[in-house]
């Protein structure tokens, strides 16, 4: 009994921690209680043929999977190394003078480099990871920063779009990703780690179409037809181009 009650008592430390104490200092937005995926089955309007050529900013600062970002030789955060983390070249993104880092302890973090300081730190993996052990919420797949929010995916199911101001989340559903996914317009093309392509409409998190793939690669968006590995998909309503 007493181990019993000693291993609840740790659950609860561990679930509170993460949702209300904060290690790292600055802002924390908790864990998104995800959305189940329903599948609309409708399709999409007004896709463009191709996509728009977005200003991507210089961004010098350096991440590796210990959770340091540098400048150089100069050391503008140092997150918490895990045992668990999965291979990545993954990079920080800079916007407008900040720098946005994905983790390999499942958060998104946004930073003034100059003066070092966290402006927020959002977790961006499902609840239920937290009593999962060994659970694997690395963010690998890159951010992308656009017209004021950061959309992340990581491995611990859950793609999010998160406000750049204060950190909040507008929507988190269990979609998780190894690789990069791509913003059309308002819909987010990803592919999932249980082998589907997803169009996610970046709004409100709600689900257009999903298709089966093959392999679990980069999308690639071309007159209105995704290529994932060999495979090509009407991205207007997600069937396959034989």
């Amino acid at each position: 009994m007493r181990k019993i009650a000693s291993t609840f008592c740790c659950i609860l430390m561990l679930c509170g921690c993460a949702e209300h104490d904060p290690i790292l200092p600055g802002k924390r937005t908790p864990v998104f209680d995800t959305q189940k995926i329903t599948i609309l089955n409708t399709s999409i309007q007004n896709l463009p043929d191709k996509l728009a050529d977005e200003k991507i900013e210089d961004c010098p600062y350096t991440q590796d999977s210990s959770n340091i970002i540098r400048d150089g030789d100069r050391k503008i955060f140092s997150g918490f190394p895990t045992n668990n983390a999965v291979a990545s070249n993954q990079k920080p993104v800079c916007k407008s003078g900040y720098v946005y880092a994905g983790l390999t302890t499942g958060e998104v973090v946004k930073i003034a480099p100059k003066s070092k300081k966290i402006m927020w730190i959002a977790d961006v993996f499902r609840k239920s990871n937290l009593t999962g052990g060994a659970s694997i919420v690395d963010i690998v797949s890159p951010l992308v920063v656009k017209d004021g929010y950061v959309y992340a995916c990581g491995l611990g199911d859950a793609f999010c779009r998160i406000n750049t101001i204060s950190g909040a989340k507008d929507w988190c559903i269990e979609i998780s990703s190894a690789v990069p996914f791509i913003l059309v317009n308002n819909v987010a093309f990803v592919t999932g780690t249980d082998n589907y392509l997803y169009a996610v409409n970046i709004k409100d998190g709600s689900v257009y179409w999903r298709c089966e793939i093959e392999k679990q690669v980069a999308p690639v968006y071309d007159n209105k037809v995704i290529t994932v590995g060999k495979l090509k998909i009407n991205a207007e309503n997600g069937e396959v181009i034989k």
